[in-house]
């Protein structure tokens, strides 16, 4: 299986676990930065250049050797469950992306004749009611990954702690897992943690969310979006997220951590 998903920076002073939707455009642009002293110009993730990645057959025996070794600083960044599904709604199916046309082609008609999903027409501008179509989405979501029908889950909305435990599983180990919430806080003690070749002034980093502007604005408050049946296909989506990263499941309108990450506890319980 390897190492999906990681990213290292080339002079191999970081090594990032990517979780879709937890910030990863910005750490992405920060780690090429700390290397390059230039941020890439364009989406990080199109990047073939200037940063190691799994996904580049060059980078595998690199990353592989640099992760299973535990000597490079490992890390990687979370959020909280219900304010990540609601952004991927409305990025990846209310959205327009960046080439012009819907996210993963006919998915969002099969949503439509399927789930009863509407998105705010050809464009997404159009006026829905948002909270019955997400939580139709929930419905999708939730068959996706419980029965892997009608398609198999996709990697925006699949849970964080299957992303996060690839890495654990096959002999890495993470120094650091901090919040989006807490983004600047955790991203400096990343940064204060090793050595780089130009300094990252968090203050001064451009905004590099990728997603922004995609789709229709969120109309409603998080809790809106959540009545009781929500609730309950969220937990039994992601209820390892809301354990191990240290979420608030009973109320949906606190997006913050409610207790620190126990490193310990995530390996233990990830590494099986």
């Amino acid at each position: 299986m390897g190492f999906p998903g990681t990213w290292m920076t080339e002079s191999e002073s970081v090594v990032y676990r990517v979780v879709p939707k937890c910030a990863c455009s910005t750490i992405g642009q920060i780690m090429y930065y700390s290397d390059n002293g230039v941020y890439f110009d364009g989406d990080i993730h199109d990047a073939t250049g200037g940063m190691h990645k799994w996904s580049l057959d060059s980078s595998q025996p690199v990353i592989e050797r640099s992760v299973r070794a535990r000597k490079t600083y490992t890390f990687t960044c979370v959020r909280n469950p219900y304010t990540r599904i609601l952004s991927s709604f409305f990025d990846k199916i209310c959205g327009i992306q960046r080439n012009g046309k819907r996210y993963r082609g006919n998915m969002v008609p099969l949503l439509i004749q399927k789930y009863g999903i509407e998105v705010g027409g050809e464009d997404g501008k159009g006026e829905f009611d948002q909270i019955a179509s997400f939580r139709r989405f929930l419905l999708f979501t939730r068959d996706t990954i419980r029965w892997r029908r009608p398609m198999e889950p996709d990697i925006h909305w699949s849970a964080m702690a299957g992303h996060v435990s690839t890495l654990v599983v096959n002999g890495g180990r993470y120094d650091n897992i901090f919040w989006t919430e807490k983004f600047n806080a955790g991203m400096q003690s990343v940064l204060d943690a090793i050595e780089v070749k130009h300094p990252v002034d968090l203050k001064a980093v451009p905004r590099f969310n990728e997603s922004e502007g995609h789709g229709p604005k969120r109309l409603h408050p998080v809790e809106d979006y959540f009545d009781d049946l929500s609730m309950h296909l969220v937990y039994e989506i992601y209820h390892r997220d809301f354990d191990l990263f240290k979420y608030d499941f009973e109320n949906p309108g606190n997006k913050m951590p409610v207790a620190e990450i126990d490193l310990d506890e995530v390996h233990a319980k990830l590494g099986d």
